[in-house]
């Protein structure tokens, strides 16, 4: 299994390409580095996870502007434009979604000129990969999405007995602990 690159975004036609709604939820990655890139896409896959690759800010943009995604994870350094100036191109087309920037320093002079970067996830380079699965899960929601097809177990053939009430152990003791 493959990460979708998305740098040649249009097809031969000049048509965007089509995605198909499944169960997983779906990241773009966002770094020019191929082998990181690439190592990024295969264990976020691997984790279950569907996951689709941009090299550069631009085809991370048009990507945003044609699908939907439940995370962007993105470098701070990319060729032609900054991951700064995506997030900023997704900020002022109203855009909302959960951000990871990786990145090898703390870039507080931008946090501090830019309000709409104080919601960005900074995840410092080198990271291991667990490091970035503790984040994304961290920042997704474990919950099913509305437009998947959940089914429901069969309904039981005879009806559930009540409930007891819940009755203590004796010889423990409870108390709050401050």
């Amino acid at each position: 299994m493959s990460a979708k690159h998305l740098s040649n975004f249009n097809d031969e036609r000049g048509e965007a390409p089509q995605h198909f709604t499944i169960s997983r939820h779906r990241i773009l990655v966002v770094e020019d580095q191929d082998d990181l890139r690439q190592l990024t896409a295969e264990v976020l896959m691997d984790s279950g996870y569907q996951v689709e690759i941009a090299e550069d800010a631009a085809a991370a943009f048009a990507a945003i502007g044609l699908s939907h995604y439940d995370l962007l994870i993105t470098d701070q350094f990319l060729p032609k434009s900054s991951g700064i100036e995506l997030l900023r191109k997704i900020h002022l087309a109203h855009m909302s979604l959960p951000i990871i920037m990786a990145t090898g320093f703390l870039p507080i002079r931008e946090f501090a000129l830019h309000p709409f970067l104080r919601g960005v996830n900074l995840l410092f380079k080198p990271y291991s990969f667990e490091k970035l699965l503790i984040m994304v899960s961290l920042l997704l929601p474990t919950t099913v999405r509305a437009s998947q097809d959940i089914s429901l177990p069969p309904l039981p053939s005879e009806a559930p007995r009540p409930l007891q009430p819940y009755q203590a152990a004796s010889g423990f003791a409870t108390r709050n602990r401050q």
